[in-house]
């Protein structure tokens, strides 16, 4: 019996004990503790899903003599979108160097085809207006980086274009495809 009061003793003061010592921090104000937040940033650029371009298509009819004397133009709103961390061009080039129709061998060249880069989207920059080629060429020079920056284009063929390339082929469907590439600055 001697023994459970002392072990009850014993007990009953490291309650004691323990209580008197766990004391509430006194003061106004605890001891102040930081964390680090980083944020990681990375250059991003990219032509972005809901560009007209992705998978898209222009279509140039000639079925009139009228068609074959006068300019067409196609313009394409939002033919481009684009999200880049840094000031960057946008070039454009034809895959080949011809239209071609696979059921002929009558080819059209590229260069039949004006390109150009016009107002009307968000994109800030020098906006040029080039003939197709099979090499880059910058379509928009020094654009201002930025989220979803559209882009619209015109497509063209002269008059002149129609009538001392185009007349005379072989009827059909010539295609060919056109490029376009942003590189950051």
């Amino acid at each position: 019996m001697k023994k459970q009061i002392v072990i009850a003793a014993l007990a009953l003061g490291a309650f004691v004990f323990g209580t008197t010592n766990a004391q509430a921090q006194t003061g106004t104000s605890s001891t102040p503790v930081s964390t680090a937040v980083n944020i990681i940033l990375s250059d991003v650029i990219s032509i972005d899903a809901g560009s007209v371009a992705t998978g898209g298509f222009v279509n140039f009819n000639y079925s009139t003599t009228a068609d074959y004397n006068t300019a067409k133009n196609e313009t394409v709103a939002n033919s481009l979108k684009i999200t880049s961390s840094r000031n960057f061009d946008v070039k454009v080039k034809a895959e080949g160097a011809n239209f071609v129709n696979p059921t002929h061998s009558d080819v059209i060249p590229v260069d039949v085809l004006q390109v150009k880069a016009v107002t009307g989207g968000t994109m800030v920059g020098t906006l040029n207006d080039i003939t197709l080629s099979t090499a880059d060429q910058i379509l928009v020079s020094d654009a201002t980086l930025g989220a979803e920056r559209t882009l619209d284009i015109d497509y063209s063929i002269s008059a002149t274009k129609a009538k001392t390339v185009l007349l005379g082929k072989a009827p059909g469907t010539y295609t060919q495809n056109v490029t376009y590439t942003a590189t950051a600055q």
